[in-house]
C-alpha cells in the first residue's frame, strides 16, 4: 500500500494557497529549494503534475485543484481533531472563533452571536473584527471557525468557501427626538438637505441608499461617513444628523441610543452571511447562530 506523506501535502497546500514558493517559504520557515524538492517528490509519488507555471506564479493544474480540495478538507479535519482532543482534555470548554466584518453593525453581531451562548454549554468565544479579505485569509488557514459578513465570499478567493445566508433586513432611519418630528413629516422627502451620517462609500448598503435617494428624489447633506456603524449611531444620538440601521434591530437601536425612528424602507436591504470552509455547518455554535438568525432575528 502506498502511503501519503502529509508533510509533503502540507507544503503543497501552503504553496497552493499563497501562490508562490517564496510566500510559502516564509510561512513554513523553510528554504525555497527544500519546498521545491518536496513538491517534486509529492508529484512523483502521485504520478501527476500539480502545478503549471505562469510567469512567476504557480497555478494549479486540474488534478492539482482536485488535490487541493482534498488537502483542504484533510487539514480542516485535522484541526477539528485537535480541538476535539483539547476539549476532551480540558473537560468541557468549546472554543468558538469568529471573524466579524467591520461593516457589520455591532448590535447585529451581538444578536447573531448571543444564541451560541444559550445553546452551547461552556462556550469560549473569540471575536476578531476586520476587513472581509483579511478575515477570509484567516478562515483559509483555519484560524477562524466562521466569518460573519454583509456580502457572500467572492469567487476570487483561493480557498474553497461557502456562504450560508442568514437573512436580510430592510432599513430604518433614525434621529434624535428633537430632530425627529420634523423629519418624520413628509418622509422621505424630508431627508432632502438634512444632515446625514451614512455608511462608507464602499459598502453595499451605501450603494443601495444612494440609488434609493435618487429614486425618491432627495439629496441629504452628508456630514459623516463611517465604516463603524456604532460610531454613526453615537453621533446620531448627539443630534448631528440622521442615520440608518437594519429594521431587525430597530427597537434595540431606539433603546440604546435614545433616538426615534423617522421612517422605513424595504427597498434598501442589508443581507448577512456566515462564511465557512464547510458546505454543511457542523460546529454547534455556528449551527446555533444560523438557526436563530433564520428563525428569529430575520424570521
Amino acid at each position: 500500500m502506498a502511503w501519503l506523506n502529509y508533510h509533503h501535502l502540507l507544503y503543497f497546500w501552503t504553496v497552493a494557497r499563497s501562490g508562490t514558493i517564496a510566500a510559502a517559504s516564509k510561512e513554513l520557515h523553510l528554504s525555497q529549494p527544500t519546498i521545491s524538492t518536496q513538491l517534486k517528490t509529492l508529484e512523483d509519488s502521485l504520478g501527476i503534475k500539480l502545478f503549471a507555471r505562469q510567469g512567476r506564479r504557480l497555478v494549479l493544474t486540474e488534478l492539482g485543484r482536485t488535490t487541493f480540495r482534498y488537502s483542504d478538507e484533510i487539514f480542516r479535519l485535522g484541526r477539528e481533531l485537535q480541538e476535539a482532543v483539547t476539549r476532551g482534555a480540558a473537560g468541557k470548554s468549546v472554543r468558538f472563533t469568529v471573524g466579524v466584518a467591520d461593516v457589520i453593525p455591532k448590535l447585529i453581531a451581538e444578536r447573531l452571536l448571543q444564541p451560541a451562548f444559550e445553546q452551547v454549554a461552556e462556550l469560549q468565544l473569540q471575536v476578531h473584527e476586520g476587513p472581509l479579505p483579511q478575515l477570509l485569509g484567516q478562515l483559509a488557514v483555519h484560524e477562524l471557525d466562521v466569518v460573519l459578513s454583509d456580502v457572500p465570499a467572492g469567487s476570487d478567493i483561493k480557498v474553497r468557501a461557502f456562504s450560508h445566508a442568514l437573512g436580510e433586513s430592510g432599513a430604518t432611519f433614525f434621529a434624535r427626538d428633537d430632530k425627529a418630528q420634523a423629519l418624520k413629516r413628509g418622509f422621505p422627502k424630508s431627508l432632502d438637505g438634512a444632515p446625514a451620517l451614512l455608511p462608507a462609500q464602499a459598502t453595499s448598503v451605501r450603494r443601495q441608499l444612494e440609488q434609493w435617494f435618487d429614486k425618491v428624489g432627495v439629496r441629504p447633506k452628508v456630514i459623516g461617513e463611517f465604516d463603524d456603524s456604532a460610531l454613526a449611531q453615537t453621533f446620531g444620538h448627539r443630534g448631528l444628523g440622521f442615520f440608518v440601521a437594519p429594521t431587525a434591530i430597530e427597537q434595540a437601536v431606539i433603546k440604546q441610543y435614545d433616538v426615534t425612528a423617522i421612517g422605513r424602507t424595504d427597498e434598501v436591504k442589508e443581507r448577512f452571511y456566515a462564511i465557512s470552509v464547510e458546505r454543511r455547518l457542523r460546529h454547534p455554535a455556528v449551527v446555533a447562530v444560523a438557526e436563530s438568525a433564520r428563525n428569529e432575528l430575520f424570521g
